[in-house]
């Protein structure tokens, strides 16, 4: 188990270098900056900046949650797109 020593108690998570790839992958494909993904997500683009170039991957359950949430709506969006396009 891990300890956290933060003073609200909250175990960091850790983002997988795969889920760094897919975060910056779908960034490019959307043609998004640091500060405009930043702004979409709710998060500083100085978070953003440490996890994209300083290989930061320890990050709050809420920075995770919304990276997270993000790539996956995002991923959801473009498969339904397809789909759709598919039947038509």
């Amino acid at each position: 188990m891990e300890v956290s020593n933060r003073k609200d108690g909250k175990i960091p998570m850790y983002l997988t270098e795969k889920q760094v790839l897919a975060i910056k992958r779908k960034r490019g494909e959307l043609d998004l900056s640091t500060v405009a993904l930043g702004r979409e997500l709710g998060l500083s683009r100085w978070t953003l900046d440490n996890i994209f170039k300083r290989n930061h991957r320890k990050v709050t359950p809420v920075t995770y949650k919304k990276l997270s949430d993000w790539l996956i709506d995002e991923y959801a969006t473009a498969d339904s797109t397809a789909v759709a396009k598919q039947s038509k």
